[in-house]
Order: C-alpha cells, then sequence, then structure tokens
C-alpha cells in the first residue's frame, strides 16, 4: 500500500503513558479523515514507546494512514513505521534516508530557518516543517517562524510544506493560504474528548478542501 498524499491535518500525539486513551483518540482522529500521525512521546519508556507505535500502527494501517515515529529512527524501523520525523538533535538525515530506504517518510524540523530546510531537501527530506507559526503549549520557548517562510519555502522547494507550533482550527487557514500543505497539531486535538477529537479532525481536513 502506498502511503497517503503529504497533506491536510498531520496529527502529533501527546505525552501519555494511557495506551487505551491514545488509542481511542487516535481512533477518533482517523474517524474525522486524519491520514497522517506522528507518534511523539518524550516522556515514556523504551518498552512503553514501541508498545503505543505498535497499536497506532495498527490502526494506521486499518485506514490507510501514515505511522510517522518522532525521533526514533530505530523504533520506526523495528515496527515498519512508515517514516519518521528528525529534529536538529537526532542525527544525520541523509544516513536516516540511506537506513530507511527510498520509499519512507523523512521529515526535518527546520525551526525558522530555510537554509536548513535546503539542506534537508538535499539530504533526501520527504517533507520539511517550520515553525512555531505561534506560541506553543509543548515548546513554549520556541522562536516564531513569520508566515512568509511558508510562501517562500512552496516557491523554491518543490516539496510538501508542514507548519507547527501553538496551531488552532482558528488560526490555520492563513497559513495554509500562506503555503502550508500540512497543519501539525498537537493540543487542539487532543485537549478533547475523543468524540470531540473526530468533529475537529473532520473540520481542519474540511479547511483544507474550502481553501485548496
Amino acid at each position: 500500500m502506498s502511503p497517503p498524499e503529504l497533506a491536510g491535518l498531520y496529527a502529533l500525539t501527546p505525552d501519555t503513558t494511557d495506551t487505551r486513551w491514545l488509542t481511542a483518540a487516535a481512533r477518533a482522529l482517523l474517524a474525522g479523515g486524519c491520514r497522517l500521525l506522528q507518534y511523539r512521546n518524550k516522556t515514556a519508556d523504551a518498552t512503553l514507546r514501541r508498545a503505543q507505535a505498535i497499536a497506532l500502527q495498527t490502526l494506521c494501517r486499518k485506514r490507510h494512514a501514515a505511522l510517522i515515529i518522532n525521533d526514533d529512527l530505530r523504533l520506526a524501523a523495528d515496527i515498519g513505521a512508515d517514516g519518521v520525523h528528525l529534529g536538529r538533535d537526532d542525527g544525520d538525515l541523509a544516513a536516516a534516508r540511506r537506513f530507511l530506504g527510498d520509499e519512507s517518510l523523512i521529515g526535518a524540523s527546520c525551526y525558522n530557518d530555510f537554509t536548513r530546510a535546503k539542506n534537508a531537501v538535499d539530504a533526501g527530506a520527504s517533507y520539511v516543517a517550520f515553525g512555531a507559526m505561534r506560541v506553543s503549549a509543548s515548546k513554549p520557548q520556541a522562536p516564531l517562524a513569520a508566515p512568509d517562510l511558508l510562501s517562500r519555502a512552496r516557491d523554491a522547494l518543490h516539496l510538501p510544506i508542514c507548519a507547527i507550533g501553538g496551531v488552532t482550527l482558528e488560526n490555520a487557514a492563513p497559513l495554509i493560504r500562506a503555503g502550508a500543505t500540512m497543519v501539525a497539531v498537537i493540543h487542539d486535538l487532543f485537549q478533547r474528548p475523543p468524540a470531540r477529537i473526530r468533529a475537529r479532525a473532520a473540520a481542519y481536513q474540511q479547511l483544507f478542501k474550502e481553501i485548496s
């Protein structure tokens, strides 16, 4: 099965040890039309991370969605995830591309740095992410990226562009119009009960349809 298009809502999981809640939330996201899910857990140990990643992978395969693992190249390879997302301190992107092969999705955090994004593309990135676009609850000290950086990247890099950091349904539209192919969201989705997560995910996907 080919991975879905890198477009639309890109949901990033919050830190949690409650695997039952996490899978219920992910099931709601997928039912709402989300087809890109990143497993991100900065606090769990390796055993729990692997168990949660496998649970999410099972759900994503049923819904023809892509599961991307944050930071952990070995875990992504171990469970056969669709790809990995790498930040500044998460290893060499070109080496990750060689390790995972040509078919895997590899994302790169580029913060507010266009040169970093260009280098990531040259190293084999599948998409690049800019942000924080707004003050982020998960990384409140992160430097902000201007929306015109999305436009510059769209016009120059010719691959999917992700806006991340402080994104909500209420502020996503200008980012999409500026050039974001995807918006990465944590708190605006996962702070809700699963029944409302589904509706929120559907609203994001509808927003992309209205703007495109």
